[in-house]
């Protein structure tokens, strides 16, 4: 099991570092929002994913996939805020 949760987190960090990389080349403040949400998804899904590899089920990893899908949900009406906010402000800076 411990092979498995290196590999998830090794993801995490792999989907940061890609993440990172995709938003500083892309030109459109829309398009980096996309790359905004694919690292919160990506990363806290490997990290929760990487416990219950380690831990199994537990109270704490429960917990863990809660935020998640609590984290999930907030992200997707904050990239809808910040992306009608810039559309509303004159839209794309390139």
């Amino acid at each position: 099991m411990n092979g498995i949760s290196d590999v998830l987190l090794a993801l995490a960090v792999l989907s940061a570092w890609v993440g990172t990389i995709a938003f500083l080349r892309l030109d459109t403040s829309l398009d980096q929002l996309h790359t905004v949400t694919f690292v919160n998804v990506m990363t806290i899904g490997a990290l929760t994913l990487a416990g219950f590899a380690s831990r199994g089920l537990t109270p704490q990893t429960l917990k863990c996939a809660l935020l998640w899908i609590i984290n999930l949900a907030v992200s997707a009406l904050l990239s809808h805020a910040t992306a009608r906010a810039v559309h509303f402000r004159g839209g794309e800076v390139r």
